[in-house]
């Protein structure tokens, strides 16, 4: 009787193990088919065609516009704080050193980019706008505390440029998984929030500083910031997928002969590009012995131009192409920076060409992601190319303004301006010569393909 048990139990052990393993093996393949369901999906998503229109994709470039509002139209907007400066808190300071604040606040800006930019291509948008957005407004409301040189370096300079080049980034780099054909002409009306920026952030500065005081014209500046951010938060959005093992710094692209070219032509284009937005103002009050106000609004005017200077040259690049176009446009502002010389006491005359300046300096900036997304192979990279880009241009800034403000602090405004023609100059010969190598390769590729 026993022995009959104990076979009847382990008959029924072992047929809970078989029942048991059939489960398991049914819930492996279950497991086995989402999984590949899920691995077919993120396939289908990255393969799948660029919208190149629709809801989100306008949305990014609204995303994009503020907070080009809160990068580079903040470091466009220094000026009005170079002439305020050095009236008031900084004036036994030389034009160089305050221009040092402005200066530092762009390098670090585009030098965040090196980094943040393999960040953005792991996959965080929301992380780098969070926190970089929270380094702008903090920037901002300890600048509103700030009354001496180096409070004014840390606060504005260090703070808000860190915070600046995170943002910044996620601004260049998403655009181009939502466009194709349109690219140029997004990133441009993108780009056109820098412009916008430098023409609100002077006006309201200057319009409240007299009522309110600096402390609280610039804590409301803080407040716009953190207003404007936070509909980029809202809203940003990444479509490309990571690339496989993205690296935090990726110096592949210099083994790349255009690429490398165009960092070079960076550098050298913005080592004069921002000279007349850091000095306009100081150039039309002490120069021109223009109006209080007027000589004000010269950074303003300057900036207005650049709306359309960052928007509509995207409908060229669009039709003839990136570096044809920036080769044009990079030429027409050396021409001008040469004419600023000539620039020496007619109102009108100063009006116009802020104006000119400010339409034909856009383009360097907004059709730096649209070329870069040209020349780079593989658009899961395109943050990481963008943040050594952008790097580059950096270390023009860091470069130019001060120069530039040296050679002022000894009363050569003509000095001024020949460097800013001439950094202009070579950077246009270098935009032709990367424009003439990418179409021979693309000719190039061409007769291989009919051969």
């Amino acid at each position: 009787m026993g022995d009959k048990l104990e076979r009847a139990a382990r008959r029924s052990a072992t047929s809970a193990d078989d029942v048991e393993s059939v489960v398991k093996e049914k819930d492996e393949r279950l497991d086995d088919e989402s999984g590949d369901a899920v691995v077919g999906t993120q396939e289908e998503d990255s393969a799948s065609p660029i919208p190149d229109g629709g809801l989100w994709a306008w949305l990014q470039v609204l995303s994009g516009f503020m907070l080009y509002l809160n990068s580079w139209g903040i470091v466009t907007s220094f000026g009005v704080f170079q002439s305020f400066y050095a009236s008031t808190f900084l004036a036994t300071s030389s034009a160089s050193t305050i221009a040092w604040i402005g200066t530092i606040q762009g390098f670090l800006l585009a030098f965040t980019s090196v980094f943040a930019g393999p960040i953005l291509d792991r996959g965080h948008p929301h992380t780098l706008i969070l926190l970089g957005g929270f380094l702008v407004v903090f920037g901002l409301m300890m600048t509103s505390l700030c009354s001496t040189y180096w409070q004014l370096f840390l606060a504005q300079g260090v703070c808000v440029g860190l915070g600046a080049g995170q943002i910044f980034i996620v601004a260049v780099a998403v655009l181009p998984g939502w466009w194709e054909r349109w690219r140029a002409l997004a990133t441009g009306l993108s780009a056109a929030g820098s412009a916008v920026g430098g023409v609100i952030y002077p006006i309201v500065f200057h319009r409240l500083q007299p009522v309110l005081g600096f402390a609280w014209a610039v804590r409301v500046l803080g407040f716009i910031s953190l207003g404007t951010l936070s509909i980029s938060l809202a809203v940003a959005r990444m479509r490309t997928k990571p690339p496989p093992r993205p690296k935090i710094i990726d110096f592949t692209g210099f083994k790349e002969l255009l690429f490398t070219l165009f960092c070079l032509l960076s550098f050298l284009g913005a080592m004069g590009l921002y000279v007349p937005y850091f000095f306009i103002s100081s150039y039309a009050r002490e120069r021109e012995g223009q109006p209080g106000d007027l000589s004000f609004y010269m950074l303003p005017i300057l900036s207005a131009g650049g709306i359309l200077g960052r928007s509509l040259p995207g409908l060229l690049a669009d039709r003839f192409g990136c570096l044809q176009t920036l080769t044009f446009t990079t030429s027409v502002s050396a021409l001008l920076a040469f004419s600023w010389i000539a620039v020496t006491t007619s109102k009108t005359a100063l009006i116009v060409w802020s104006l000119l300046y400010g339409v034909f300096s856009g383009p360097f900036v907004s059709l730096q992601t649209p070329t870069i997304a040209a020349i780079t192979p593989d658009m899961r990279l395109v943050g990481g190319r963008m943040g050594m880009s952008t790097f580059c241009l950096a270390l023009g800034v860091l470069v130019g303004n001060p120069i530039a403000g040296a050679i002022q602090s000894r009363g050569q405004w003509v000095g001024l301006q020949a460097f800013c023609g001439g950094t202009l100059v070579l950077s246009a010969c270098l935009t032709g010569v990367t424009m003439g190598l990418k179409v021979r390769g693309e000719r190039r590729e061409e007769e291989e393909e009919d051969d």
